[in-house]
């Protein structure tokens, strides 16, 4: 699944080709997109809007318009947006939606598995919904050492489950909760109430070291994922743990193990990421 750093390249990639842009054709083929409401209507509120801002609020693309409204996307897992120059896209049969934009370039949304949203969001609507979903935003300014140890405070969840709940932080995921508890050196079933003060400082370190990490390479491409140009993603070669099991440690040189933390697939060094803080390791 598309995570911050994923969907932030996308922003990054689609704010010089949309803004100021209208909207003058919508083309929503795939009803699943938009349920529970029908995509007909949908694609005909959109049409005419023009895009004023092109936003991110964890894992969410916002596509803010001039007149208030903004269209929330969510990728899930194998969701993509390609902006074709030329208006003409090629034959996909996995292309859900597409827009026509005013300068004669389009908007293609793609999605292999079809668990991808299209939510077009009144004024009054947006941060409300947005903020019943979402936690802190781990990039701003106001995300601080602190502000993490407020949310895990009193957790007795492995730490790996703290750190996905979008409800307390906003836009981490499987891979970078995984990378950001390696940079951290702490083990993925630790729970996240007993991190100490030294502990927490390391994982809001870890936390945005591998998010920016992600954004610079553009994000990972493991299957699906690309960026609107059509190119793949950097940052899978160089995770330093996540798809790793067996490979040494790029630390300590111990081969990476992957375990099931929060009901998911998790990779960590046995080395590096001990399961008690009596047992850290020097640094």
């Amino acid at each position: 699944m598309p995570e911050l750093p994923e969907v932030e390249t996308v922003r990054r990639r689609l704010a010089p080709a949309l803004v100021g842009r209208r909207f003058d054709g919508v083309e929503i083929e795939d009803a699943r997109l938009t349920r529970p409401l029908d995509p007909l209507e949908v694609a005909a509120e959109l049409q005419g809007e023009r895009v004023a801002v092109v936003d991110r609020r964890g894992k969410y693309l916002v596509v803010r318009f001039d007149s208030g409204r903004a269209l929330l996307v969510h990728l899930r897992m194998t969701g993509s947006l390609l902006h074709v120059p030329g208006g003409v896209a090629p034959a996909d049969p996995h292309r859900r939606a597409a827009v026509q934009l005013d300068d004669g370039t389009s908007l293609i949304y793609r999605d292999v598995r079809r668990f991808g949203t299209w939510l077009l969001a009144e004024p009054r609507e947006l941060e409300r919904y947005l903020d019943d979903r979402l936690g802190r935003e781990p990039l701003t300014a106001a995300f601080t050492t602190r502000r993490l140890a407020e949310t895990l405070h009193g957790r007795r969840a492995p730490v790996k489950a703290a750190i996905l709940d979008q409800r307390r932080l906003a836009g981490v995921g499987n891979i970078y909760a995984d990378e950001a508890l390696w940079r951290a050196r702490i083990h993925p079933l630790r729970p996240a109430g007993d991190l100490d003060a030294e502990e927490l400082r390391a994982l809001h370190r870890g936390i945005r070291a591998a998010l920016r990490a992600g954004i610079e390479r553009q994000g990972a491409t493991l299957r699906d994922y690309r960026t609107p140009d059509g190119r793949a993603g950097r940052m899978q070669h160089e995770f330093r743990v996540y798809g790793r099991d067996g490979e040494p440690c790029d630390r300590c040189g111990r081969p990476i193990e992957k375990i099931r933390a929060a009901g998911r697939g998790t990779w960590f060094c046995p080395g590096c990421q001990l399961p008690h803080t009596a047992d850290k390791p020097d640094a």
